[in-house]
């Protein structure tokens, strides 16, 4: 067998593996019950509007597809984990939104160059393994001149340290996999997308989250909704000292950034650019 069918068996494996992980447990909720706002956020900064070509890469659930929808925008929402749809067709049919919906590899995605006048991604992107391809898909598919958006977790904000928290539980990642929190990282991210954008603006926010009263309610929502904490704690599930030691982890971390009255900040980048020529 050559190498490169051998590489792209273990990358489909890969992607298999990403897929399942994120159809676990309840993502949705994570979407509509905790970071619901930062959708808008992502589509106000792109500046989306009528008329507008819009895909949204990595989906999830639609939390930034449906309000790009409503903004009058024709879009295409799309994720490796088609399972997700399903909440999100019912969010945008309740919201009055139209879009289309479509299974897709971040990192070979199924467009034309130059096919839309706006990419985004919230919180999305980010899990594509390799960043490098997953950017080199942003631009491909963003017309000259047309508008790309990214809203990611910050390493040093409170997901990024969630990930670093669960990171010695977890089993080694793959050859070439990278962090996902480097793309709240403003210098990685330029360097990924390098000269072939322009005008780009960056800089950190912070999410306030009041939906948790304690870090034990934070850590215990996340076991039960989150793929990728659920995924931790299943590769542990026969070490029950391990499991115990993770409990206290994250209960501990939610208990750290608890601003008072459970309310705690997370901080993510926020980034924009256009696509040069």
């Amino acid at each position: 067998m050559s190498e490169s069918t051998t590489a792209a068996i273990d990358d489909r494996a890969l992607k298999a593996k990403h897929r399942a992980m994120w159809a676990l447990g309840d993502y949705p909720s994570v979407a509509t019950e905790v970071i619901p706002t930062l959708g808008p956020i992502l589509v106000s900064a792109c500046e989306v509007g009528a008329g507008d070509r819009v895909l949204d890469v990595a989906a999830g659930s639609g939390n930034a597809a449906i309000p790009a929808a409503l903004t009058g925008a024709t879009v295409v929402a799309t994720d490796l984990t088609p399972e997700l749809f399903e909440m999100g067709r019912r969010d945008a049919a309740a919201a009055g939104a139209t879009l289309t919906w479509q299974e897709a590899d971040a990192e070979a995605l199924p467009f034309d160059d130059a096919s839309f006048d706006v990419v985004l991604s919230c919180v999305g992107v980010m899990f594509a393994p390799h960043h490098q391809a997953a950017a080199d898909e942003l631009v491909r598919i963003t017309r000259p001149g047309g508008r790309i958006g990214l809203l990611s977790w910050t390493p040093e904000g409170f997901i990024g340290r969630m990930f670093a928290t669960m990171k010695p539980y977890a089993p080694p990642p793959p050859p070439g996999a990278q962090p996902p929190p480097l793309w709240g990282d403003e210098q990685h991210v330029r360097s990924l997308l390098g000269d072939r954008v322009t005008d780009v603006q960056a800089h950190k926010e912070k999410l306030r989250v009041e939906c948790f009263g304690s870090g034990e309610e934070f850590r215990d929502f996340f076991k039960a909704a989150y793929g990728p904490t659920i995924a931790v704690y299943r590769a542990i599930a026969d070490e029950p000292d391990r499991v115990a030691a993770l409990d206290r982890d994250l209960a501990e971390l939610g208990r750290s950034f608890d601003q008072g009255g459970g309310a705690m900040e997370w901080e993510y980048l926020l980034l924009t650019a256009r696509r040069a020529g």
